[in-house]
């Protein structure tokens, strides 16, 4: 594991929102360089920021025109180097989002891959030979551009249209058209992954979160090409760069782990049931005490065992692609939440706004093709002055509208509230870095997984830390044997343990060292 990972607590920064400058309504670098002394101080070591890079934005800039340059929006390639060496200065880690499957149907890539001539860009993309010839039935592929070129052919894209799939080639070549994964035309677009990701770390970056990490090669079952292809970038960037670190958006952490990533997410869509924690119906922190976990436990809990010494397991609060987590849960049991999210191994992740509860904002009008995320993407909101403190424009030029709720969070007034739930998730945050039991690999040992309460232990070889939370409404108890000892933490009244039996107060999470 790379050493800053170690008790590491990344701060997810949407840097079209975060904080504006130049009042054009729209974040830029020099905007979160204003804002790295307010991070570090709440006690987050690394910060992962959402692409930066040149972009027609029809995807918020997942949709890349040019991997080597920073969206003049948000500033240069020096504005940039500048961030990341403002961060080391504070002890602190940048990591940028990676975009390898998909460009921008911009990318010059892509505009000398539809010209019909050949040329060295031809085979970058996934292209059949007849635009009548369909990809409907290849597997990594979710729709085609066709009738755009004087090219003979339609090519597949990854998500929206306007995201021409790279070619990185197929695990089954089914037709004359596709490429092996060791063919000339799949390896050149591996090679300038890798020269993308070295450009980036040399000017100081210090790892990436790579976007559907597990979706490059086609047809490929069970992804066994894409994990031997990531096998062979990462072991070859390491030599270099020992120290950089790599997230996947995976969601399968068995795979993520075996092909190379230090760190995968849990993700709120595919197998991991991360919604079961705070986003789906019957959620379990809700106070209405009718969640389940025993799904999200069965794969969490087989997962942690392939981890063992590989890697490490992510639980976000949020990100930019789900509604905000304050949308389901009010004040109390987000703090709860927070009890969880920074008592778990791996290594939390908090979505910007989260740390002073920003809401979601239901049915406002789609940005850069955000649709319904877009509400989760609305300005930081800083103060009470002007647009929360996030920009000088004029209300009408914001990116995203925002919060048009007077009594709007901000982060002035919790800042100066002792019992605010900003200071709340600061003082968690100094606790996890300060016990090493609840650190990213002490052991996690289940006690009480099936219902309310929820109870689990962490421990270090040292001292064993009893972790109990219960959401709901009402008292909840458990079998116990053990003696509780200081309490570390905790939120509500405290638990009791008598005669083999764990009482939990209604709505409450304690840290309690066992005897």
């Amino acid at each position: 594991m790379k050493q800053w990972l170690k008790n590491a607590v990344f701060y997810e920064i949407y840097p079209q929102s975060f904080m504006d400058t130049n009042a054009d309504g729209i974040g830029d670098f020099k905007g979160i360089i204003q804002k790295l002394d307010y991070i570090k101080a709440m006690g987050f070591t690394a910060i992962w920021m959402n692409p930066c890079y040149a972009s027609p934005f029809t995807d918020a800039g997942y949709d890349v025109e040019d991997y080597y340059l920073a969206a003049p929006r948000y500033g240069t390639n020096e504005d940039l180097r500048r961030l990341f060496a403002e961060a080391h200065a504070r002890d602190m880690h940048v990591i940028l989002d990676l975009v390898p499957g998909h460009t921008a149907y911009t990318c010059k890539w892509f505009q000398e891959s539809m010209k019909p001539e050949k040329n060295p860009y031809s085979s970058r993309y996934v292209w059949t030979d007849s635009p009548w010839e369909s990809l409907d039935n290849v597997d990594g592929i979710r729709g085609t551009i066709r009738g755009i070129s004087q090219r003979n052919g339609c090519c597949g894209v990854n998500y929206y249209s306007t995201q021409p799939a790279l070619n990185y080639g197929f695990a089954h070549v089914e037709a004359p058209w596709q490429h092996a994964v060791d063919s000339p035309e799949a390896l050149a677009t591996r090679e300038e992954l890798l020269q993308i990701i070295r450009f980036w770390l040399g000017l100081g970056c210090d790892g990436f979160r790579v976007d559907m990490a597990g979706s490059l090669v086609k047809n490929d079952d069970g992804q066994v090409e894409t994990i031997r292809l990531w096998q062979d970038l990462l072991a070859r960037v390491r030599e270099e760069y020992p120290e950089a670190a790599f997230v996947s958006e995976w969601g399968e952490p068995d795979k993520a782990l075996l092909a190379g990533y230090d760190m995968d997410f849990l993700l709120h869509f595919g197998p991991s049931h991360y919604n079961d924690l705070f986003r789906e119906d019957n959620l379990y922190f809700s106070g209405e005490g009718k969640g389940d976990l025993r799904a999200f436990f069965d794969l969490y809990l087989h997962n942690l065992a392939l981890t063992e010494g590989k890697g490490l397991i992510c639980i976000p609060s949020g990100n930019h692609d789900m509604t905000r987590i304050a949308h389901h849960l009010d004040d109390k049991r987000l703090r709860l939440a927070y009890a969880f999210l920074m008592s778990m191994p791996g290594v939390p992740f908090i979505y910007y706004g989260d740390e002073i509860g920003m809401r979601y904002l239901e049915g406002i009008t789609s940005v850069e093709g955000g649709y319904e995320r877009t509400g989760a993407r609305s300005p930081m909101q800083w103060d009470s002055g002007v647009n929360s403190g996030f920009s000088a424009a004029p209300p009408d030029r914001l990116y995203i509208p925002l919060d048009p709720d007077t009594d709007r969070p901000n982060v002035a007034a919790q800042l100066v509230d002792e019992g605010s739930l900003l200071n709340e998730l600061k003082g968690l945050i100094a606790l996890r870095k300060e016990t090493p039991a609840l650190q990213e690999s002490a052991a996690f040992i289940p006690v009480c997984i099936d219902g309310y309460p929820l109870v689990y232990k962490r421990c270090d070889g040292e001292k064993t830390v009893l972790v109990v939370i219960n959401p709901a409404d009402r008292e909840a108890t458990c079998a116990f044997e053990g003696t509780l000892g200081n309490v570390l933490y905790c939120y509500g009244e405290t638990p009791a343990a008598e005669n083999g039996v764990l009482t939990v107060p209604a709505c409450s999470a304690a840290y309690i060292e066992l005897a």
